[in-house]
């Protein structure tokens, strides 16, 4: 049985290991490439070989995840998750604020059943045994209660760091950011923060599951909790693929009043975006401006023309919300202008995406001012073609034939390795809020969005056997025009783009996302709604 005494006793023989390094230009010497795709430090290597030889050597039954080596299968019924040094540009630099960071468990974050840090400079050990309770250098730990006017945050303030970051820096009393995620946690699980922000533009940037495994499991036991961005608890499997922001608390307030009241200014201010095509934009649009009373907002230029009122272009409004009338059609163009978030009012047919109905207007409103909602994050697809960027789409990216009943020859290659080959009109490429789109159409499933994953679509396949298939979201899907005859690349059904023929054109997850402003975030009984009981 592994105990906390097995986990002390591998951080020993890393401390020991470490230490011997000469100096700190050795520590931050490059050695080779982590299973993460990132350059890995002399520090990091020697201290990964010091745990790895100390549990071959002695027998230990545990596999092994992490940072630089990957996962290692001993055939072990547990694993040790790890990352031998958690800050190690700290280290690098002689700032004595890393760790040695160690957890034990089977699958998933959740349940991992040992937690252990230790700052090898100060000596402070952490510790935590699930249902036992969190100690730091032997005395039991926990949080604290928050004064809400008062609050004391750990932020990730790095170059990939998302500006709402800065935001919640801004609101709250007093925040720093110390460069070693699992200590700021601990800092958090000991009562002298009320919480930890990790925020990050880019999703490989973020955080992985070797980075917090043991923190989180000591921040629970001393009664706190980690959460995703969208209010659900943190969990994560054992793998490096996989990447997640968080908030780590130690009381749910104050995920409140971080996340879903994180602006910073007294008032917010709203732009009203309107498909003038659709009937009643004008009516729609008027009550959407009475709803909001004396609260600020602006006029996207076509309705206000229509309106005979003052406007701007959606894109030139410094906002933090954005009202759309209209279809999905258009919030998607409105996601095309900005990254605010945004609520749909429907004024088409099904309106997937919207949240109030053209019927309920003033109640959505109402609800809306007075910040009774959660923001529902879901993730972008990039555009490159020719080492060009084009855009981003939240539903799907599709290449088809440019000539009506003309199929054409496509290659889908999956991280540069051929997936499918097939003869169609077109390939699709959905995330999973497109799943329930264009994709859904053609036979596809659909995907809760929770789901973080692509889905490839064949569109009208010539072979019975070309079917949709699913690959992680952190791949490139490359879709290649084999023949030497033109297709085009259509974004969200908004923008469109020649494709040469014997061309190919990339598409990845965005560094951006698209946030939606949600009252109810039942995705199934919005698909039985909407999709199943609609004509």
């Amino acid at each position: 049985m592994i105990t906390m005494d097995t986990l002390s006793a591998i951080a020993d023989a890393v401390q020991e290991a470490i230490e011997k390094i000469p100096d700190h230009r050795c520590k931050a010497d490059k050695v080779c490439m982590g299973a993460d795709g990132t350059p890995t430090s002399q520090i990091d290597k020697v201290a990964e070989n010091a745990a790895l030889m100390y549990i071959q050597s002695r027998g230990i039954p545990l596999n092994v995840l992490s940072e630089e080596i990957g996962f290692v299968d001993n055939g072990a019924e547990e694993t040790l998750v790890m990352d031998p040094i958690d800050g190690t540009s700290n280290a690098i630099a002689g700032i004595p604020y890393y760790t040695i960071s160690l957890a034990v468990g089977t699958e998933r974050l959740s349940d991992i059943r040992l937690g252990y840090l230790r700052n090898p400079v100060t000596g402070d050990i952490y510790c935590a045994e699930k249902g036992h309770g969190a100690y730091k250098n032997g005395c039991r730990i926990k949080v604290r209660t928050p004064v809400v006017d008062d609050l004391f945050v750990m932020i990730y303030m790095g170059n990939h760091a998302h500006p709402d970051a800065f935001a919640v820096a801004k609101k709250v009393r007093s925040s720093r950011s110390l460069g070693c995620s699992s200590l700021e946690m601990a800092i958090v699980a000991e009562g002298e923060a009320d919480g930890f922000l990790m925020k990050s533009e880019s999703y490989f940037r973020s955080i992985r599951v070797v980075d917090i495994a043991a923190s989180t499991i000591i921040l629970r036991e001393a009664g706190g909790e980690v959460y995703d961005l969208e209010g659900n608890v943190l969990d994560m499997p054992f793998d490096i693929e996989h990447r997640a922001n968080f908030l780590a608390v130690g009381d749910y307030r104050v995920y409140n009043i971080i996340m879903r009241h994180r602006d910073v200014s007294e008032h917010h201010r709203y732009g009203i975006y309107t498909n003038v095509h659709v009937k009643h934009a004008v009516d729609y649009t008027r009550q959407v401006i009475d709803a909001l009373g004396d609260n600020p907002y602006f006029l996207d230029k076509d309705i206000a023309d229509v309106m005979g009122l003052p406007g701007m272009p959606l894109e030139d409004m410094d906002v933090d919300t954005v009202i759309v009338v209209g279809g999905d059609g258009t919030l998607l163009r409105a996601l095309q202008h900005t990254d605010a978030k945004v609520i749909g009012i429907n004024g088409g047919s099904v309106g997937f995406l919207a949240e109030i109905d053209h019927d309920n207007i003033a109640e959505g409103i109402a609800r809306l001012l007075r910040e009774d909602y959660i923001v529902e994050t879901r993730f972008r697809l990039s555009c490159w073609y020719n080492g060009e960027y084009l855009m981003d789409s939240v539903n799907e990216a599709v290449v088809h034939t440019d000539t009506v009943a003309k199929i054409r020859h496509f290659k889908v290659y999956v991280d540069d390795v051929l997936a499918s080959e097939m003869r169609s009109d077109g390939v699709i490429v959905s995330t999973p809020t497109g799943s329930t789109c264009y994709a859904m159409s053609l036979g596809a499933p659909y995907m809760d969005p929770k789901v973080r994953a692509l889905m490839v679509v064949p569109m009208a396949a010539y072979k019975f056997n070309s079917r949709p298939f699913i690959v992680p979201a952190t791949s490139k899907v490359t879709v290649e025009n084999v023949m030497d005859k033109g297709c085009l690349i259509v974004l969200d059904g908004q923008e469109e783009y020649v494709m040469d023929g014997g061309s190919k054109v990339e598409f990845r997850i965005s560094d951006r996302k698209a946030r939606f402003i949600r009252f109810n975030t039942d995705f199934y009984s919005r698909v039985r709604e909407k999709l199943v009981n609609t004509l």
